[in-house]
């Protein structure tokens, strides 16, 4: 990443701090950060990765990660919801880095302040990419789609949302098809979403009724078991580095916190900042050992998927790995910032206290912690 980028010239300081002060009220209200958005759109942060030429900021994917590691030290759940949108956008670079302009559409839309959601993740589809329960029905203009979408982010907000399902109509030869859906006809958002942490996303479970995506909407379709597209490969990738940067932030966040309160402690029996005694130190430099390497890690993928590196089937291992690794470390790093910090964490009104929720809601991402696990394990065994 070129030294002359400046994350604050599309983050600053005191849109951040704004967001962060928001933060614990939508925590509390378990509601959707409306002002952050309305905030971050007028910045310009939904097309960060649109090209100049179509009105974004034309940023690299290295460089939204880093916003998005910045986005998430603030409100870990309003980075987690916008990156939901940025997925997509991300996906459109991918496609036309690699010649592909399929996606030039969102590209066209994040910059006129269109609003995309991720309606891929399906309860049971251990496939998520590879398969559909949701069916895809031909209408002639288009397809109908007709299931459940869980975890859909954005659900009070979108505008638009990207969906994938099943085409059976040909039983010897399926069909999986990606497309979007503009509106809300057909679509029942369900007002379920009351969770531990990440309460902000409000990533609630949308039931698809026979809701159409016309065919200027239609991405893809492709065989249900043939050879990897390089738009499932583009969704994979986005959404790994993506999710990895939030809790890469967070991670950020609580060190922060802790090296804060370590400042300010004093220890009764030495009368020094607690930040003086070695065994507060040793687990300070162990948070951030672990902080440093998956920020590294992911400046190296992201870097690797904007020059196009060619890491052939390897790819899937690295960018599940990475999320899982990102997700593990976040949460020890949010753990040992709890001890540091002290009982003063354990109250509801702390801010680790917060985090220490939110990080939780790693595991449930894609890749899985077993599906990293059986991933990584081919690329050896297989």
């Amino acid at each position: 990443m070129s030294d002359a980028f400046d994350p604050s010239a599309h983050l600053t300081d005191d849109l951040l701090e704004r967001i962060r002060r928001r933060a614990p009220q939508i925590d509390r209200d378990n509601a959707f950060p409306h002002a952050d958005l309305e905030d971050l759109r007028e910045a310009g942060y939904l097309s960060i990765l649109t090209p100049t030429e179509l009105g974004g900021a034309g940023l690299t994917l290295e460089q939204a990660s880093v916003l998005q590691q910045r986005l998430a030290t603030g409100a870990p759940a309003t980075a987690l919801a916008v990156n939901m949108h940025l997925v997509w956008t991300a996906v459109a670079k991918i496609l036309q880095d690699r010649g592909d302009d399929a996606l030039r559409f969102v590209q066209r839309g994040a910059a006129h302040g269109e609003v995309y959601a991720f309606g891929i993740s399906e309860a049971g589809n251990d496939l998520v990419l590879f398969g559909s329960t949701t069916i895809a029905q031909p209408t002639g203009t288009g397809y109908a789609f007709t299931g459940t979408k869980i975890f859909t982010s954005l659900a009070p907000v979108w505008t638009s949302l990207g969906v994938h399902g099943l085409d059976d109509t040909d039983p010897d030869h399926p069909r999986l098809v990606f497309a979007f859906i503009e509106g809300r006809d057909g679509v029942v958002t369900r007002d379920d979403w009351d969770t531990v942490g990440m309460r902000g996303t409000q990533s609630r479970t949308t039931d698809l009724r026979a809701a159409t995506a016309r065919t200027e909407r239609v991405v893809r379709t492709v065989a249900a078991d043939g050879a990897l597209d390089v738009l499932q490969f583009g969704i994979f990738a986005a959404f790994e580095t993506l999710v990895a940067s939030v809790y890469t932030g967070i991670a950020h966040r609580a060190i922060e916190l802790a090296v804060d309160a370590s400042r300010t402690r004093t220890s009764k029996k030495s009368g020094a900042p607690r930040s003086e005694d070695p065994l507060v130190r040793a687990r300070i430099g162990d948070m951030a050992i672990r902080h440093d390497g998956i920020v590294l890690e992911l400046a190296a993928l992201t870097r690797d998927l904007d020059s196009l590196a060619d890491h052939g089937a390897k790819w899937f291992g690295l960018l599940s790995g990475a999320k899982h690794r990102a997700v593990t470390a976040a949460a020890r790093v949010v753990e040992d910032a709890m001890i540091v910090t002290g009982g003063a964490a354990f109250r509801t009104a702390s801010e680790l206290a917060r985090l220490s929720r939110d990080v939780r809601a790693g595991a449930f991402h894609p890749s899985s912690p077993d599906s990293a696990r059986q991933t990584a394990a081919a690329a050896w065994l297989d």
